[in-house]
């Protein structure tokens, strides 16, 4: 059965738009067209299209499902190059853990500046907010 982009992206629940994004990444293969000039998807598009939409449910980058396609072709290699990948991505998590934990501690930091009830122009986390400078912006030699 062949799919008009439409009902191919509605089948994989996904936006048209990221079909077309998908393909001209090179991450799905080019479809059939009809006689009116109509993308036409099979199955097997609307199979690789579920695939690379889980992947990037996982965030996994769109070169590592580039890689992860490649090796998708070769069913009987040994999966270890598959495991990096994920091994990747799993660390990019961990970073990622880190910096979110970083970004908390700062917020509350910041929160805990302030008692509540003043005015903004008296406000605590307002005057920190302004008076960084280490995101390069010299306002003073404080440093966040």
């Amino acid at each position: 059965m062949a799919y008009k982009i439409g009902e191919a992206a509605k089948r994989v629940g996904c936006k048209v738009e990221t079909v077309r994004y998908y393909e001209q990444a090179g991450l799905l293969p080019e479809p059939a067209r009809s006689e009116g000039n109509f993308r036409l998807y099979s199955e097997s598009h609307l199979e690789q299209l579920r695939f690379i939409r889980h992947c990037r449910s996982l965030d996994i980058p769109l070169e590592d499902i580039r890689n992860l396609l490649r090796l998708k072709e070769t069913p009987s290699q040994s999966c270890t190059d598959i495991d990096s990948v994920i091994d990747e991505q799993i660390q990019r998590v961990e970073l990622q853990l880190e910096s979110l934990k970083q970004l908390r501690h700062n917020l509350m930091a910041l929160r805990n500046q302030c008692g509540g009830g003043q005015v903004i122009n008296a406000c605590d986390i307002m005057r920190e907010l302004e008076d960084c400078s280490c995101h390069g912006y010299p306002a003073s030699n404080k440093k966040c």
